[in-house]
């Protein structure tokens, strides 16, 4: 089986040479060549355009940062839907908004092409050592024939719903994240100015109740001053755009996901968008006027 993968950012590219590894045979397209080029060199074909890779392939991936790319890549001129044959699947990974996840599938549908919206949860680190969270939305005769080859770039597959309830599950987990990176850094600047040391506040809460994956990836890297992304403050500003989005389309308030979108917000306007989102500390940093290190 011939896979595609289109988006060789921070996560597609580590994901793609997952697969490789996995004995997959591989042909990667994106706009920065150095990245295709790296691919390339552990073992991948590549392809000038999203409609050449899908000439090739019976399922194409994408891992794009957000709703547009997705429909230009995917529908629009030179994308998957003008090369890809009936009953080929296309995997997007990226996170995107629910209704153009939905409206992507029922444009391909047209053409006899299937889709699961498939995105990740777990960062750079998880990207690389293969260990994700894939959330799943569609078909379970589609999901099953892609179970194997998502696995191979995951720790964990779920198949959540019909189309658009994989993005729903993320829009969920980028909830959870966003609010669990504001406690910690609540909680660690409100010891560091009380004279107590993060560390082992960290090191004596983590078996608690308080513990989290979040707490144990999250901490240790405000303690070291370590803002270099993994998952970008811009990122996950967009992620919480399309939460906020869909959750004014369903009459959802959620006020604390408002709180923290407008903390992400300020970091963004102090320069700091694409440190990675557990910069946030930095925010409450800023207004108690400490700092949190070992």
């Amino acid at each position: 089986m011939k896979i595609g993968f289109i988006g060789l950012g921070i996560m597609g590219k580590p994901m793609s040479k997952n697969l490789l590894k996995a004995g997959y045979d591989l042909v990667v397209c994106d706009v920065v060549k150095a990245a295709v080029d790296e691919v390339v060199a552990a073992g991948a074909k590549s392809a000038a355009t999203p409609k050449a890779v899908a000439e090739q392939c019976d399922i194409i991936i994408t891992m794009l940062p957000n709703s547009p790319h997705v429909k230009q890549v995917v529908l629009g001129e030179n994308g998957v839907i003008e090369g890809a044959k009936k009953g080929a699947v296309v995997v997007d990974m990226s996170s995107i908004a629910p209704l153009v996840a939905r409206e992507v599938a029922q444009k391909l549908a047209e053409k006899g092409i299937d889709m699961l919206d498939a995105p990740v949860s777990g960062g750079e680190p998880k990207a690389i050592d293969g260990t994700l969270s894939v959330m799943v939305g569609g078909k379970k005769d589609i999901f099953d024939k892609c179970y194997p080859v998502m696995k191979a770039t995951a720790g964990s597959v779920v198949l959540t719903g019909d189309i658009g309830a994989g993005n729903i599950t993320k829009l969920a987990n980028q909830i959870i994240v966003a609010l669990n990176i504001a406690a910690v850094s609540e909680a660690l600047v409100l010891a560091s100015k009380a004279g107590v040391e993060p560390e082992l506040v960290f090191q004596a809460i983590r078996g608690g109740l308080a513990g989290s994956t979040v707490l144990d990836a999250k901490a240790p890297l405000m303690m070291d001053r370590k803002f270099n992304p993994g998952f970008r403050i811009n990122l996950h500003i967009k992620d919480l755009n399309n939460v906020l989005e869909t959750s004014h389309e369903l009459g959802v308030p959620l006020p604390m996901t408002a709180a923290v979108m407008e903390m992400m917000q300020a970091l963004k306007v102090d320069g700091m968008g694409d440190g990675d989102h557990c910069s946030l500390v930095k925010y409450y940093e800023k207004m108690a006027k400490t700092e949190v290190k070992r």
